[in-house]
């Protein structure tokens, strides 16, 4: 079949899935439909759970290491600002506009005319198609929960906005919830204790501490304070401030690392709502990236967040579109995208 062929098909599809409203934890409709899809128009043998759907390619081998190909299903909400219907495909100037065009339908569909492809071909590895849910929250009924279903893999490649460049390592992400506490008193005497003021000192530290580790593809942890909460009422000293802060660690800590460093630092008491979200990496000596960087590919670091996180194997995230175009409105994926991620994939992996 011709890549001409392939991305008609695969934008086809992406304009019906766009036209499903399947934000995080509502991907029912949109997997029952993209299941129909990959089992009668494409005759691929698909499994579901919950939202999440995989196939695997024949004559598996447990012999022969495995290759997962991942995309995600669902989208963020749209934002106020679109300037027409996010659930109405609409192509437009070689653009296919439409909530989740970028991401990540572009990936889902070009990735699945891949797996077309190479599962009637014979390969030196096994080959796993998988669409994963809750993706934008990492939600727990996603991929960390679809994972252990699945045969054993030794590497994925995962679907993302990349604009077709290998990111092979990745940020992770952990986010704290911090409690300053004081004494309350009436405002107008010198009494009690302004926890606002403690809280002060721990929000300067997050502002100005620099992590002694930095990383040549992803740079430093970075730590934002984003939310902050206190006081009840003008005339009231406050016993209590809250503030969130939000972590982005690199692949030379673990989130554990840096949560006992931080609570080291800090005045406050400190919660973490999670561990899952570690950076990961591949190295650039495995097999997948340098057959990437002997096509053009040009290795990088991504700040963005993905399934990635979640897999306890060697993964790299390349993609068509672009992360930028990502929760934006008017989103949109150019179709030759499509077509070049296709022909691209197909001369990585064949």
């Amino acid at each position: 079949m011709t890549t001409d062929r392939l991305t008609k098909q695969a934008t086809e599809l992406l304009s019906n899935l766009i036209s499903i409203p399947r934000t995080s934890r509502n991907e029912a409709e949109a997997a029952s439909f993209l299941m129909d899809h990959m089992e009668q128009e494409c005759s691929i043998p698909t499994q579901r759970d919950g939202c999440n759907l995989w196939s695997v390619a024949p004559h598996y081998d447990s012999q022969l290491p495995t290759l997962l190909l991942n995309a995600h299903i669902d989208t963020v909400k749209p934002v106020d600002a679109w300037t027409h219907d996010p659930f109405t495909p609409r192509q437009e100037g070689g653009r296919l506009y439409g909530l989740g065009s970028n991401d990540d339908g572009a990936s889902l569909v070009s990735l699945l005319q891949v797996f077309r492809v190479l599962r009637e071909q014979q390969r030196p590895y096994n080959l796993v198609y998988l669409v994963s849910a809750e993706e934008e929250v990492s939600g727990r009924n996603g991929i960390e929960h679809v994972l252990p279903l699945l045969p054993h893999i030794d590497v994925a490649l995962v679907g993302e906005p990349t604009g077709m460049q290998p990111a092979i390592a990745e940020k992770g992400l952990m986010v704290l919830d911090l409690t300053a506490h004081g004494k309350a008193g009436h405002a107008a005497r010198n009494e009690g204790d302004n926890a606002i003021y403690r809280a002060i000192k721990d929000i300067q530290w997050f502002q100005t501490y620099r992590w002694e580790r930095e990383s040549p593809l992803l740079g430093p942890v970075k730590m934002t304070v984003t939310i902050i909460n206190a006081g009840t009422q003008h005339n009231v000293v406050p016993d209590k401030c809250t503030f969130t802060v939000d972590v982005r660690s690199n692949e030379l800590y673990t989130n554990h690392e840096l949560y006992q460093q931080i609570c080291q630092h800090v005045g406050s008491d400190v919660q973490a709502r999670s561990f899952r979200l570690n950076s990961s990496r591949i190295e650039l000596s495995h097999p997948l990236v340098q057959k990437i960087i002997s096509l053009g590919g040009k290795p990088f670091g991504s700040p963005t967040l993905s399934d990635q996180a979640l897999m306890p194997f060697p993964s790299l995230k390349m993609g068509p579109g672009q992360s930028s175009r990502s929760h934006t409105a008017d989103e949109y994926i150019e179709i030759r995208e499509i077509a070049e991620a296709i022909d691209f994939y197909l001369k990585v992996l064949q």
